[in-house]
Parts: structure tokens; C-alpha cells; sequence
């Protein structure tokens, strides 16, 4: 299974005054930090290698997840340091500790989809970057994607049209040679990485039919404190994970 890089780094304002002390990824949910049920997931969909993208109180981050061994996974640290460098500048200065193609994932994201499956999807589209896409129609947040057939015909986050029932997913496959071509501290969101593949015609969609779920506003939150407490559901991503990484 490939690597998963992390974007841990964000300021997580929306959230504040708990972020000042603590940086969202150890944001309580049911009892645990998020990176904990996080780190679960990916382990139990058999990515076994994480990067953590860092930044703002990733020390305490670094502190609580160590070497990754208390979770079944090993796991390595790269630090944004002074500069800001955005998402996708983030991912630029991680390379070095990224071997081969790669999952990217948002720091605040808890994606429960089949990451097998989505592996497979980026290995027969023959592209140099995958999108996973889910038909939102804005029901959990604005819609940003316009696709058809599974082809991603336009994509941005500032300018929706009414033909973007799509959103994206949150979660990205990658060959090394996409962020290679960024320029050393570079400051480039992700956002831009994906329009500027688009425009190549490099950029692949798979679509993911179960909903995200995220941390960065209160209702998130609850949403998925909600969603974890069910035992049943609880029981079907451990049992679609394990069946995925028999395969």
C-alpha cells in the first residue's frame, strides 16, 4: 500500500480558543485525540508509512504519535520551519521521506472509503495525480468539482458554478514528479497542484460514495463523535478495511 502524507500543519482558527493550546490534530473526540482514530483507520486499510506535514504546535503533535509503533505504522516528521509554504509546498519539502506514489489527506479528515480500491483506480487511469470526488450536491459543504462519467471537467474552490454536484473527497494519489517540479520553499496550495494537472490532462477522479468527515467546525465534530459511537457502523469499517487488505 502506498505512503500517506499528512497536512498537519494549518493554524486551525476556526476552532479557536481550544487551538491555541492544543493544534486540531489532538482535538478530543470521544475520549481520544483525532489523530488516534486518524492513524486507526489508515493502519486498518494497511498504509503502513506516515508523513506528517507540521507546522503550528507540531511539536505536541511529534510528542504524542512518536515513532508511530504504539499504532502499528512508522512515521516520520517534516516541518514547514519559518516560511509558511501552503499545502502543496508542504508536500514539496516531504518528498525526500515519500517513496514512490503517495496518499495525501488533510490533517482534519476522517475519510472512510476503500483505499485499495482507490490505488487501483489511479494504477489503470495512467495520470500522474487521482482526485477522489463524491457527489455532495453542497449537502456537507460547498461543492467544487463539475464531472461527468467520472471525468473531472472542471474543478475550483472560489468560483462554483450550478454544475458542481461534486466535492472534493479530500483525499489524493500522486507520483513524486508532480510536486518535484514545485521550486524548493515555494509557497503553492494543493488546490492549485490539482487545477494545473486538470489542465494538463493529468489529473484522474475516483468517486467515493460514503460521506466525509472532518474536525475543522463544531458540527463536524459532532458528526463524527456521532458516527464512531455507532457499533454498527463501527463494525462495518473494520470489516470493509480487513477485507481490503486481503485483496
Amino acid at each position: 500500500m502506498f505512503p500517506c502524507a499528512i497536512l498537519c500543519g494549518g493554524l486551525a482558527t476556526r476552532l479557536r480558543p481550544v487551538t491555541e493550546r492544543i493544534p486540531k490534530s489532538l482535538i478530543p473526540i470521544n475520549g481520544e485525540p483525532f489523530i488516534t482514530h486518524q492513524l486507526q483507520l489508515l493502519c486498518a486499510n494497511g498504509v503502513n508509512h506516515i508523513v506528517l506535514c507540521v507546522g503550528y504546535l507540531g511539536e505536541q503533535i511529534q510528542n504524542y504519535v512518536g515513532d508511530g509503533s504504539a499504532f502499528g505504522l512508522t512515521v516520520a516528521y517534516s516541518y514547514d520551519g519559518d516560511q509558511l509554504l501552503g499545502t502543496g509546498g508542504a508536500i514539496r519539502k516531504a518528498l525526500p521521506l515519500l517513496d514512490g506514489p503517495f496518499f495525501v489527506l488533510y490533517g482534519d479528515s476522517y475519510l472512510d472509503c476503500g483505499y485499495s480500491d482507490v490505488v487501483r483506480g489511479f494504477a489503470t487511469s495512467g495520470r500522474r495525480g487521482l482526485m477522489t470526488i463524491h457527489c455532495n450536491n453542497g449537502k456537507y459543504d460547498t461543492s467544487n468539482v463539475q464531472a461527468v462519467d467520472g471525468i473531472i471537467l472542471r474543478y475550483d474552490k472560489r468560483n462554483v458554478t450550478p454544475e458542481m454536484k461534486y466535492i472534493d473527497y479530500g483525499l489524493g494519489v500522486f507520483q513524486p514528479s508532480v510536486f518535484e517540479e514545485i521550486q524548493p520553499n515555494e509557497t503553492i496550495d494543493l488546490a492549485s497542484v490539482y487545477t494545473k494537472l486538470l489542465e494538463k490532462g493529468e489529473l484522474a477522479s475516483y468517486e467515493v460514495q460514503n460521506r466525509f468527515y472532518e474536525i475543522g467546525s463544531s458540527q463536524g465534530i459532532r458528526d463524527l463523535e456521532q458516527y464512531l459511537s455507532n457499533p454498527r457502523e463501527k463494525f462495518t469499517i473494520a470489516r470493509e478495511a480487513s477485507a481490503a487488505v486481503k485483496e
